[in-house]
């Protein structure tokens, strides 16, 4: 197995939904086999010969063929899928490779001491990380390695990294435990949770005074992608600087009164959920009927007024 790796290995893509997609076209394109595993009656088999991919079988038989096995599946799907599937085909030597820290982390996926382990998390959706590459542009991207049994784990990671568009300055270092937690957290408080609350209570509080739905939407939540530019570029106090002066004003009296010790305390409850493990066993348990029940229940965390507020403006 080590004179394969100092080749290009085979790589199983386990899922082809957009991320799993992405990285397959990118490992391709820039020279490795990749082999994807699918059920039997998935619907994404038919896109993935559509794009060419070359091997397109069982999950099973999939990594039986490779010497790298990556993860594309959804997180809640790895634990039965490792059970079922993974475990009795994946080769002495192999390399499994995760794009979240979670089931690792969280022991749903428990790997003999034969394997290496190793962890290339891109920070954007698969549409970015195609389209990054297609442009000769790299993203970021987290890097850590669980497992080293073959002594050279982050030199492959480092080469899986740059073969799906990562440059080595672009990898940043990390753990599986780090990423795990910081990614739940960093979700559930601020960019989806958090914020998709905050926008609704803004949106809400101008509407009940009187303001057009539309002016409130414009307001509270079409600008955010400029204000989230200026941070990405220049950090928060740099953002602060290139705003208006009644924005800097209003920012500074009022940021601190919103986002008080009462809403830390309930981030550091929220943490420490996370932390024990009890968001994962409630994610391990989702089954297709919980999934579905889970995104009828959707609309609750928006309001129908800013909803129909935003098609007016999407493009």
């Amino acid at each position: 197995m080590s004179s394969q790796r100092h080749k290009r290995p085979v790589i199983a893509m386990l899922g082809y939904g957009s991320q799993g997609r992405a990285l397959a076209l990118n490992l391709k394109d820039s020279g490795y086999e990749v082999v994807v595993g699918l059920p039997s009656a998935s619907s994404s088999r038919r896109r993935a010969k559509k794009d060419s991919i070359h091997t397109v079988t069982t999950t099973a038989r999939a990594c039986a063929q490779a010497q790298v096995i990556c993860f594309a599946v959804p997180d809640h799907r790895h634990g039965a899928i490792w059970r079922d599937e993974v475990s009795a085909a994946v080769q002495d030597g192999a390399a499994l490779w995760f794009l979240h820290g979670l089931s690792i982390h969280f022991r749903q996926v428990t790997v003999p001491g034969t394997v290496d382990v190793l962890m290339i998390a891109p920070h954007a959706p698969g549409v970015a990380v195609r389209e990054q590459y297609l442009g000769r542009r790299s993203l970021s991207a987290f890097v850590a390695v669980h497992q080293d049994a073959s002594g050279t784990a982050m030199k492959l990671a480092r080469r899986l990294g740059h073969a799906i568009g990562i440059a080595p300055s672009r990898l940043v270092p990390t753990t599986f435990e780090h990423e795990a937690i910081g990614d739940l957290f960093g979700e559930q408080a601020v960019l989806c949770g958090g914020m998709s609350a905050l926008i609704v209570a803004g949106f809400e509080t101008l509407v009940a005074r009187g303001v057009p739905p539309e002016n409130a939407y414009l307001e509270v939540a079409w600008q955010l992608d400029l204000i989230i530019a200026l941070i990405k570029q220049h950090g928060i106090e740099g953002m602060l600087r290139r705003i208006s002066v009644a924005a800097r004003l209003g920012a500074l009296q009022t940021g601190p009164e919103l986002i008080d010790h009462r809403v830390r305390a309930k981030m550091e409850k929220l943490l420490n959920r996370i932390e024990r493990g009890q968001f994962a066993r409630e994610l391990e348990k989702l089954d297709q009927t919980a999934l579905n029940r889970l995104n009828k229940t959707l609309s609750r965390l928006s309001n129908p007024q800013l909803e129909r507020a935003a098609r007016k403006f999407r493009e």
